[in-house]
């Protein structure tokens, strides 16, 4: 009987919360970190309003159902711009969030791209000793190197990848970006926007063929110093 009752009495698999409270969640995190975003949606809800009300008051000449048709046309206008806007203000909240943490380029690169760039969320370069990295993305644009850590220390690092990668692709274009707080930098944010506003320069065929030659490229990225646990044999008990 016991067990008839621990197994009637299993917890419930937890409900996922429905789009309006998703929606909701986002917002208020988005508000968190960006006071104007309210605001923000707000004007970008009440322009197409206004914008389909004086259409109609334009176009309607007195005819009501011309007229609640270009007011409904505006208020769900409004609704899918203010609905844009929030999913800016929300990516951009979310990742600050993780700016200046190591991974936070890679994480990007994962999730983030689009206009057919591709990139790997693990760098192609790392140091060990300041966390300092550098990482890759293919696209129409060519080949991006991406670093993450003071331009100071970052910039020797781009420029032997550049290097390796002239070597064996010499006609496709390399694109240096560092993402951080120096002069010359770029935020976090704004990684995704600046790779798709990079000249197109290969066509699709050519970012595969470029993409697969890197890939068939084996980087051996430094390991730290340490204990290798393959080597680290069994310590046996004492005679007594």
């Amino acid at each position: 009987m016991a067990r008839t009752k621990d197994a009637g009495s299993a917890p419930k698999p937890r409900k996922e919360p429905g789009r309006m409270k998703q929606m909701w969640q986002v917002f208020q995190m988005t508000r968190r970190y960006d006071k104007s975003s309210q605001w923000l949606m707000l004007l970008g809800f009440l322009g197409p309003v206004l914008v389909g009300l004086a259409l109609a008051l334009w176009f309607g000449d007195g005819n009501g159902f011309t007229i609640a048709l270009w007011i409904v046309a505006g208020v769900l206008a409004g609704i899918l711009l203010a609905l844009v806007i929030l999913g800016r203000l929300a990516e951009r909240a979310a990742y600050s969030q993780i700016e200046d943490q190591p991974g936070a380029v890679g994480a990007v690169l994962r999730s983030g791209l689009r206009g057919g760039w591709v990139g790997n969320e693990m760098p192609i370069a790392v140091n060990g000793k300041t966390q300092d990295a550098v990482y890759r993305a293919v696209g129409r644009g060519g080949v991006a190197l991406i670093s993450e850590g003071p331009v100071s220390r970052t910039q020797r690092m781009l420029d032997d990848e550049k290097r390796k990668i002239a070597r064996v692709l010499p006609n496709v274009p390399v694109r240096l970006l560092s993402v951080g707080h120096d002069e010359g930098s770029i935020r976090l944010h704004r990684l995704p926007a600046t790779l798709r506003k990079t000249k197109r320069t290969l066509t699709k065929p050519e970012v595969l063929a470029v993409t697969n030659r890197l890939n068939s490229l084996q980087t051996q990225l430094p390991i730290p110093k340490g204990i290798d646990p393959m080597k680290v044999r069994p310590q046996r008990g004492k005679m007594r």
